[in-house]
């Protein structure tokens, strides 16, 4: 048995004769008699305490420890104390990602899981509360299930932590019954050439190299407001990201690009020429952020793409008096309304110059590794997975690629081009 049990109601010692002698404690007939402790897996003692007359209890309860511990399903008696809200506070405070990473995560937990879970005790987790939290978020307007999905993922995280750390014995987001959110299927529908060159004209002159950059390097909308001038390699054949604006709080900030990955693109010669041409035309402006949050160090680039006034181009501007207005000229949305406001054009914001890119590569018959490195996923298998009904069907290349080798075959062999 694990541990042991103590009377804390009697006292035993060795007598003059060598025999042991019990004896009453202080303690005797008040409070609860039998103490049964135990050494956790982390090193520290645990105890649990029962009344009298129920010795034999204290041993089932040992026993059981012992066989969670056997069993690896060991979970500490302090999960039933900590509340989920309690344990991801601190699960966020700990963690090592990005601050402005943490900031995001804090913030859906707040506002869509601790309403739900927050009070409930950690060690209390079964996967029925989790399926109580996704049907919640399914009726919830405005939490889409792509949002619902990073929602799930979030939970999950905190808590498999909380089974790493011996208060679960596992994860209730892995069970059968529990489903993770699934974005409805959306196939990427790029746009045309004349798509992408109508909007660039409608746009003000100093933003339509945007287009050519976003069209022709795969930027994201962050990262083109972000792009500096030292980040045009000195022999002008490459692009490197390294940095892009986002807004933590509703204030700007300089950041790696998303992911925390920084990489290289190739500069074709035609893009190339119009950034000469803009940077010929209007100066880089030397602009200072905090890097990472609004209270972080400050850092200054010198930017390519600026606003009217000379500052930073501010998204929300920039979509709202800008980017709509020529979606609309381009006929790709409808015309504002009489508030003189648009619909939402969430399918066709700046991410889909990156959608135009990346089916100009795959049409051109570049390889998907190439592709996701260029647009910054986290790995093919993404690249895939958004842009695999874009690639050309390779049916008509393999029968050729075949027939070569057999059509070259040496004189007088028994090839398939030889069948009667």
């Amino acid at each position: 048995m694990a541990g042991h049990i103590q009377d804390r109601w009697y006292k035993v010692s060795t007598g003059p004769d060598g025999k042991a002698v019990k004896a009453k404690t202080e303690r005797h007939g008040s409070g609860l008699r039998y103490r049964a402790r135990y050494v956790g897996p982390d090193g520290s003692e645990k105890s649990k305490s029962f009344p009298d007359g129920k010795k034999r209890l204290a041993e089932k309860w040992l026993s059981a420890i012992e066989t969670d511990m056997t069993r690896g399903q060991y979970t500490d008696p302090k999960s039933v104390r900590i509340t989920f809200r309690e344990y991801a506070e601190k699960w966020l405070d700990s963690k090592t990602s990005s601050p402005m990473t943490r900031k995001e995560l804090g913030r859906r937990l707040r506002l869509h899981v601790y309403p739900v879970l927050g009070s409930r005790p950690v060690g209390t987790f079964r996967p029925e509360h989790i399926r109580e939290l996704l049907a919640v978020l399914e009726a919830k307007p405005g939490v889409s299930p792509a949002y619902a999905r990073n929602i799930f993922s979030d939970v999950q995280s905190v808590l498999f932590a909380a089974v790493d750390d011996s208060l679960l014995s596992r994860n209730p987001c892995s069970a059968r019954t529990v489903r993770r959110p699934r974005p409805a299927a959306h196939p990427v529908t790029p746009w045309t050439l004349a798509q992408v060159l109508a909007v660039r004209a409608a746009l003000l002159e100093r933003y339509r190299p945007m287009v050519d950059v976003g069209a022709g390097c795969g930027l994201r909308q962050g990262e083109l407001f972000g792009l500096a001038e030292d980040a045009i390699d000195s022999d002008g054949r490459t692009v490197h990201v390294v940095r892009q604006i986002k807004h933590v709080e509703g204030h700007p900030v300089f950041a790696l690009p998303k992911g925390g990955k920084k990489r290289d693109v190739p500069l074709p010669d035609s893009v190339a020429e119009a950034l000469r041409a803009h940077m010929d035309a209007r100066k880089p402006v030397e602009i200072t952020l905090p890097w990472g949050v609004p209270e972080g160090p400050k850092v200054s680039a010198r930017l390519i793409f600026t606003a009217e006034l000379g500052g930073m181009v501010w998204r929300s501007n920039f979509n709202g008096k800008e980017w709509k207005p020529a979606l609309a000229a381009a006929g790709l949305i409808p015309d504002a309304g009489d508030d003189g406001r648009y619909d939402s054009a969430r399918e066709h914001g700046m991410h889909a110059l990156r959608h135009f890119y990346a089916s100009a590569l795959l049409d051109a018959g570049e390889n998907i590794k190439a592709v996701s490195e260029y647009m910054g996923h986290a790995d093919p298998s993404m690249t895939l997975r958004v842009y695999a009904h874009l690639m050309p069907d390779s049916r008509e290349r393999a029968r050729r690629a075949i027939d070569s080798v057999f059509l070259r075959g040496p004189e007088g062999d028994h090839g398939p081009h030889t069948a009667q």
